[in-house]
């Protein structure tokens, strides 16, 4: 009879991108390649993607650096909005600055983004099937990253805002059969040297 094992989820944003955001600048390319020597040594079955170039573009250099771990394309690792709040679930305080921000975003993101989340939770967190644990990483952007983030510390839905992350850092869940989520590290830069630290952060949040 088969039982339920420990997944290891490592998740990635995608390397520094080009204004456009159509390519990794050279900066992104060497944290790219800086995270894949960092996984090396990590027992990872397969390497999950969003379909935006800066995305694709990183999960290939972090795969050269590996020993033959397939990677894998999917939407659920895309750019969105996981979740849009009602006004009566935020601070008072910040209420309108945050949902003003996030009327900024195209519509399809804030449409179809709630939609996507759910379907990446039940696709990326918990325990697997079987009897050994996997490891798999997911290259993807700040929001999905902040979405399954909370999803682990089981905080509010709207508090996947706020949490920030570094282009090409690294943050580990453990998904424990029988047990809470924990998160291992988050925001873990210290694969990259200071000069390639913090890009992708807000100004005024850098250390």
């Amino acid at each position: 009879m088969t039982g339920t094992a420990t997944r290891f989820l490592y998740l990635a944003r995608h390397g520094e991108a080009s204004p456009d955001e159509s390519e990794l600048t050279n900066n992104g390319r060497r944290q790219a390649v800086l995270l894949g020597e960092r996984l090396r040594d990590s027992p990872l079955s397969v390497v999950h993607h969003g379909p935006l170039p800066r995305a694709r573009q990183t999960a290939r250099s972090v795969c050269e650096q590996l020993d033959g771990v397939p990677a894998q394309e999917t939407e659920l690792a895309g750019d969105y909005i996981p979740y849009l709040p009602h006004r009566e679930e935020l601070p008072a305080d910040s209420a309108d600055a945050k949902l003003a921000h996030l009327s900024q975003f195209p519509a399809e993101e804030r449409e179809r983004g709630p939609e996507l989340a759910e379907a990446a939770l039940a696709r990326f967190a918990g325990p697997v099937d079987g009897d050994e644990p996997r490891h798999e990483l997911v290259v993807t952007h700040n929001f999905l990253i902040g979405w399954l983030v909370r999803a682990a510390l089981d905080a509010p839905k709207w508090r996947w805002m706020g949490l920030n992350h570094g282009n090409a850092a690294l943050t580990v869940i453990r998904y424990a059969p029988g047990r809470p989520a924990s998160v291992l590290f988050f925001n873990d830069m210290g694969h990259l040297p200071p000069e390639l630290r913090w890009t992708g952060f807000p100004p005024d949040l850098h250390p």
